[in-house]
């Protein structure tokens, strides 16, 4: 087993977490594809964080409990993880995609164990006149092309062949994402009026050429949240932590250093 590979339990449900690094701790919460390696990203935060990635239930090989039927029973679930997992002084969380939908629907509940909050093109609002492009639609190929801007990265994407387990793991997560985004589709039409809930320090993070939530819903997020740390990565779509992996690590540390008490 891979020495970032830890055991962790939530009450009955066993999930797959991936931890590395010492320091101040990061929880990162993934978004629709999961998290298939520990990327540059993360190694680059590790290295003075203690950064944690779990694949949420119903993701990756962790366990998939009938009890979590859409995004609010998942957002309950984290609130056990946090109750049982978090370190005294608590975590920075980091979402991306539905996972910045989750980290804000955890917060708006109880950000008692929540350090600070980074969103990377987070899903959960809806930006009237700027519709959202239709993942559950889209080939594998109109997939690729949509959510990562560099010619050279969807290549390679496109060529990948998959080994038997990672085409199980693709599959599973993919029923997954529908059971929690389905419908209303990437979004929680009763979010944002909860969002001032949030006094934790916050910051956004978007790709320029986001081809699934449009640039613009940056800075809807960013007056939600009533915050002026927003930043929108050029040459970038859907996936900073992936497209960008540097330079989304540098404004994370960034940011923390600036909230550092």
């Amino acid at each position: 087993m891979s020495d970032i590979i830890r055991p962790c339990r939530v009450g009955s449900v066993n999930l797959n977490l991936r931890r590395q690094g010492e320091g101040r701790a990061i929880l990162f919460l993934h978004g629709a594809g999961g998290v298939s390696e520990w990327s540059p990203f993360f190694q680059e935060l590790a290295q003075s964080h203690d950064v944690w990635v779990p694949d949420h239930p119903g993701f990756g090989v962790s366990d998939n409990p009938a009890f979590i039927k859409n995004m609010s029973d998942l957002a309950m679930f984290y609130l056990d993880f946090l109750d049982e997992h978090a370190p005294k002084e608590g975590f920075d969380v980091v979402g991306h995609s539905i996972g910045g939908w989750l980290a804000a629907e955890i917060a708006t509940r109880n950000a008692q164990h929540i350090r600070s909050l980074s969103f990377i093109s987070s899903a959960g609002l809806r930006l009237e006149g700027h519709p959202m492009g239709d993942v559950f639609i889209w080939n594998a190929e109109e997939s690729i092309q949509h959510l990562i801007f560099d010619p050279a990265i969807q290549e390679k994407r496109l060529n990948a062949q998959p080994t038997l387990e990672e085409a199980e793991i693709m599959v599973r997560n993919k029923f997954t994402f529908a059971k929690l985004a389905w419908h209303p589709r990437l979004f929680n039409p009763d979010l944002k009026k909860w969002l001032h809930r949030i006094k934790v320090p916050t910051q956004v993070i978007w790709g320029e050429h986001d081809g699934l939530i449009p640039k613009e819903y940056a800075q809807m997020w960013a007056d939600a949240l009533d915050t002026q740390d927003c930043t929108v990565l050029n040459e970038c779509s859907h996936s900073p932590v992936s497209e960008k992996p540097s330079e989304t690590a540098h404004l994370i540390k960034t940011f923390l250093g600036k909230h550092s008490s």
